[in-house]
């Protein structure tokens, strides 16, 4: 395929070099000529000036090397030519093919997904999404060694009572560092490379609380729910992975739907028949 692309763009190239005048041309080589016109194609949109006059040798240059490898390739190349046709016609079907697929795509395929579909997709598959690393629910606090009232904080941030939740969100100005959601799973790696001091720890457990002191202050953490390794990964975590599953399939779907309407009506039209 890389062969192709390759063999695609040297004839895209080739295809820039006309006998024409020299005034309406940027560059000759022997008598092929870079017009002005394919020289703009080249550069980009949003280029400035002062781009243009960089760019240009290097246009040029690119245009005259191409015609040059072009040249050799063809002298060398001898009875691989034909085997070099087919691959580039091979991959001009290719494009038209995907460019088509891909419009179709655009004007066909439903990318509307649902919760309910995320729900359904998710139990029907759940034995796929195991845990390459642990997850956590967890909060956390950092605050001064020296500020007052510091009880008080552990006091609030131990309770499950919603007022006290609320009353520490609000002082959490006074806070070094937080993170009061518990609700989203995220993975214990990214909790210890904010608080390193974990990986002294044992293997974390579900409502495990921690206060840890060091130079930058008090620690208190609390686990509300761990998840380890080879379990399965809870639907809120994978969601945007199941997302793009389920519009992966709806794709593979629409395909094969559109390649046998197609088939049914060439061969109900007698343009096709299989011997």
């Amino acid at each position: 395929m890389r062969i192709a692309i390759f063999i695609l763009i040297t004839i895209l190239f080739v295809s820039c070099k006309k006998e024409l005048p020299a005034e309406n041309a940027v560059a000759r080589l022997n008598n092929q000529y870079l017009s002005k016109q394919d020289f703009q194609a080249y550069l980009p949109s949003n280029y400035t000036y002062d781009d243009s006059i960089q760019l240009r040798s290097s246009i040029i240059n690119n245009w005259a090397t191409n015609e040059l490898l072009l040249e050799k390739a063809k002298l060398n190349v001898g009875d691989e030519q034909e085997d070099i046709d087919k691959l580039v016609e091979n991959y001009k079907k290719e494009l038209l093919i995907e460019r088509y697929k891909e419009a179709l795509l655009n004007k066909l395929l439903d990318t509307v997904v649902t919760e309910s579909d995320i729900e359904t997709f998710y139990l029907a598959n759940k034995d796929i999404y195991r845990l390459s690393e642990d997850l956590v629910r967890v909060k956390f606090i950092l605050f001064d060694k020296k500020l007052k009232n510091a009880d008080e904080f552990e006091k609030l941030f131990k309770s499950d009572d919603k007022q006290d939740l609320e009353e520490l969100n609000d002082r959490k100005l006074e806070l070094k560092s937080f993170n009061l959601n518990d609700s989203i799973w995220v993975s214990y790696k990214s909790v210890t490379n904010k608080l390193p001091f974990l990986l002294e720890e044992d293997k974390v457990k579900k409502e495990k609380f921690l206060k840890k002191e060091d130079s930058l202050g008090v620690y208190l953490v609390a686990f509300k729910d761990v998840l380890y390794v080879n379990e399965t990964a809870p639907k809120s975590y994978v969601e945007p992975m199941v997302k793009k599953m389920i519009l992966h399939k709806r794709k593979l779907d629409l395909f094969k739907d559109i390649e046998k309407s197609l088939l049914s009506e060439a061969v109900k039209n007698k343009k096709f028949e299989a011997y």
